[in-house]
């Protein structure tokens, strides 16, 4: 609407409704109800295949990657389970407030490798940054690939699987694996037998320049021993791992982005993410 089709439909007063507002003697509220009426024309939201659309335009859509955390369950076998208690009642909360009006509040007891969560250099070197020194650049919006390995326990990659003719360039390019280990997340097979990477492979993600690594799985490394070789070589590079991933089995192979930002805790060398892909 122009403004001077504005000004023919507010008029100077003249046919002004019963519930029209004169403001300098013109109907506000009949001006306002056919700006309205326009915009409401011109912008509509739909639903199509789980992505919004505006004016035409199809918008990206999200994908949860992360597990959801409840009371008491177990992510690592030997880790501290979470725990929520209130500190504030909804019953509480009207007697402070008044009736009627209710918050809730509570106290959330996490370990910090908990859900689906992300490693910083601080996790393995003292010297690293912490959770405080993690580059979004690296976890937010990151052009990212997922590489197919299920059924393998020990995920050997290669140079020429990581080539960019096979998956393009991978500078800056989040990699996520998928292994479909997180079918067994919550039971004992869970901490059975996971598949892993191996040494040659982080060193091959570094020599990439990838943003950072995921995985549905246990743990990146193999736990058999006590040695982390690739948690020793993506986090020495400043690659953060994130681990325990889900629902990898629905992404393509390649043409999204991958999101997991922790919070900003000093000190923290590892914290749960709300892991995602945006596709589209």
């Amino acid at each position: 609407m122009t403004e001077a089709e504005a000004e023919a439909g507010a008029g100077a007063g003249a046919g002004a409704g019963a519930d029209d507002v004169m403001v300098l003697g013109r109907p506000i509220t009949r001006w306002y109800r056919a700006v309205m009426a326009e915009i409401h024309q011109t912008v509509s939201l739909q639903t199509v295949a789980g992505r919004g659309t505006i004016d035409g335009m199809t918008q990206p859509r999200h994908l949860d990657l992360s597990h959801v955390i409840t009371p008491g369950m177990s992510t690592y076998p030997g880790l501290p389970t979470p725990s929520i208690a209130p500190h504030l009642t909804r019953e509480a909360a009207e007697q402070a407030y008044g009736p009627g009006i209710t918050f809730t509040i509570d106290v959330v007891t996490l370990c910090t490798n908990t859900g689906t969560y992300l490693d910083v250099p601080f996790h393995r070197f003292a010297d690293g940054h912490d959770l405080t020194g993690l580059c979004l650049d690296r976890v937010a919006t990151v052009p990212a690939i997922c590489l197919d390995r299920r059924g393998i326990e020990r995920i050997e990659l290669t140079p020429d699987e990581l080539s960019p003719d096979r998956v393009g360039p991978l500078d800056g390019v989040a990699v996520l694996v998928h292994t479909d280990h997180a079918r067994h997340f919550g039971t004992e097979a869970y901490a059975t037998d996971h598949p892993h990477l191996t040494e040659r492979s982080a060193e091959l993600l570094v020599e990439a320049g990838v943003a950072c690594v995921g995985i549905d799985s246990l743990n990146i490394d193999g736990t058999s021993t006590g040695e982390r070789p690739v948690h020793t070589t993506l986090l020495r590079a400043g690659i953060p791992i994130v681990e325990h991933l889900t629902g990898l089995g629905d992404l393509p192979a390649r043409g999204f982005r991958f999101t997991a930002v922790p919070p900003k805790i000093e000190g923290a060398g590892t914290f749960t993410v709300r892991a995602f892909a945006t596709i589209g």
